[in-house]
């Protein structure tokens, strides 16, 4: 395995010209001479510190909320911008009253936890970090700072590890630690939970630890469902390699770990622990989705909308698996990641504001240019005001403040499109791979792992023709062949 120009970090404001622009707020772009990865310097140390910085001020949009405004009725929560699930959870799910998820019926319509097992578990274990005293009104602020400061962490483990995920482009993790949407719905739920282990799995494949890898996919996919998409990211890429031995050990691994956190419960409280397979499969077409916005422009309340979107996501996910095996050269992890949880994205009944947590990182590994990130991150901060405004709107009564659905389905069409042009983008680069920026120093894949440098074992231009392939250490690699 080749590691091309190792340790040679490379710059943002040297290669991308709108970091260049924004360095100016800080002197401009690095000198050529200027003495890198000093004590205080460190990308890593600065891409986490700057993380737990857009964090800080994503809490501080959310005080008019804390102060008074999630307990004053819907409204003043939406026209705010600050709603949270959050506090109201801590409620409506029994952490108030002490019961324990999946185990104890709560009261109402909902029965148990809709949620995977870790997230309950951080979510329990937060109401353990909750003062027992005081109002309701206390303790709900209480219980959001405790999730808070956790979810800060996972914020800071998620830099660091997209900052090491790529050894020569930490500076890329930028992308993460400063977008907006970033900072805007980091505490609207637990999403950033499995994002930090969905981001520390994809570390430990970049260094070849490939059961390590399967292990946090696993726990990732026990907190939130789309980790698991990407074992079949893997699948394809090691099948184009012939890198079976390190799937099957990233396989074994998440399936391992996944049963190691969920079977206890299962086996204990299945009805409470089924609840969010349940859930996810009938609720109806909701906020956010292409689905939504299909049924309000026609009338038609879809009711089969499950079938479409179950469709749609395979017949996309086999659109990618058939790009993975066809393009001219193999793709790299992190821009199949990007583009397979995309379309999960895209296809699914609902899109909360929180979803675009899952593709920060991987767009900061799939394709690390400012412009075409910053656009994709104002349609976002469109559809974060969109629907708040437009849940105003529908809180109100008779008097309509806020966005109508006319509003609200513009602002589902500028995400759905933001969203597809940064996917046709990852698309363009896979099919063009000289375009492709972090390849333009010669590397392979980074954040390949064992794949990094490897041949192809197997291509669909290959198959049809009939031809016998070569062993992977028998074809010259891409970057030996330009000269990198």
């Amino acid at each position: 395995m080749t590691k091309v120009h190792e340790g040679r970090l490379v710059l943002p404001t040297r290669e991308d010209e709108v970091a260049a622009a924004g360095s100016e707020f800080i002197g401009g772009p690095i000198g050529r001479h200027a003495r890198l990865g000093g004590h205080w310097l460190h990308p890593v140390r600065v891409v986490a510190l700057t993380a737990i910085g857009m964090f800080a001020l994503g809490m501080v949009q959310k005080l008019p909320c804390y102060n008074w405004a999630w307990f004053r009725g819907a409204g003043s929560q939406y026209t705010h911008a600050c709603y949270s699930d959050i506090p109201h959870l801590f409620v409506a799910r029994g952490f108030a009253d002490g019961l324990t998820p999946y185990f104890d019926r709560i009261p109402g319509d909902m029965a148990y936890l809709e949620y995977p097992v870790l997230t309950g578990l951080f979510m329990e274990v937060a109401s353990w970090l909750t003062p027992g005293g005081g109002s309701m009104q206390h303790r709900e602020q209480m219980y959001w700072m405790a999730n808070a400061g956790m979810l800060m962490a996972c914020a800071a483990v998620i830099a660091v590890c997209v900052a090491r995920t790529h050894r020569n482009r930490p500076w890329d993790a930028l992308l993460f630690a400063l977008a907006p949407a970033f900072a805007l719905t980091a505490t609207i739920n637990w999403d950033l939970l499995a994002i930090a282990l969905t981001a520390a799995g994809m570390l430990a494949w970049s260094r070849g630890r490939t059961l390590l890898a399967g292990v946090l996919i696993g726990l990732a996919t026990a907190a939130k469902l789309y980790p698991v998409l990407l074992l079949g990211v893997l699948f394809v890429l090691c099948w184009r390699a012939g890198k079976w031995r390190a799937f099957g050990a990233a396989a074994l691994g998440a399936a391992v770990s996944w049963l190691v956190v969920n079977l206890p419960v299962m086996l204990l409280a299945w009805e409470g622990w089924q609840k969010f397979y349940t859930f996810s499969q009938e609720r109806p077409i909701d906020f956010g989705s292409v689905w939504l916005l299909i049924s309000q422009r026609t009338g038609n309340p879809l009711a089969d909308a499950n079938t479409y979107a179950t469709g749609l996501t395979l017949l996309l996910c086999a659109g990618i698996g058939l790009l993975t095996l066809s393009a001219p050269r193999r793709p790299r992890f992190a821009q199949l990641a990007f583009l397979v949880v995309a379309v999960f994205i895209l296809a699914n009944k609902v899109y909360s504001p929180q979803y675009v947590l899952w593709l920060i990182p991987l767009a900061a590994l799939a394709r690390p240019r400012w412009r075409d990130f910053l656009v994709w991150q104002a349609c976002e901060v469109m559809y974060f005001l969109g629907i708040w405004l437009y849940l105003a709107y529908t809180t109100s009564g008779d008097k309509h403040e806020g966005l109508p659905p006319e509003g609200y389905q513009l602002a589902i069409a500028v995400h759905l499109l933001g969203t597809l042009y940064l996917c046709a983008l990852v698309v363009r680069d896979i099919l063009m791979p000289e375009r492709d920026v972090v390849r333009r120093d010669g590397s392979d894949d980074p954040s390949g792992g064992v794949l990094d440098g490897a041949g192809d074992v197997f291509t669909l231009a290959d198959a049809l023709r009939g031809q016998r392939q070569e062993e992977p250490e028998q074809r010259v690699e891409w970057g030996a062949a330009r000269g990198g």
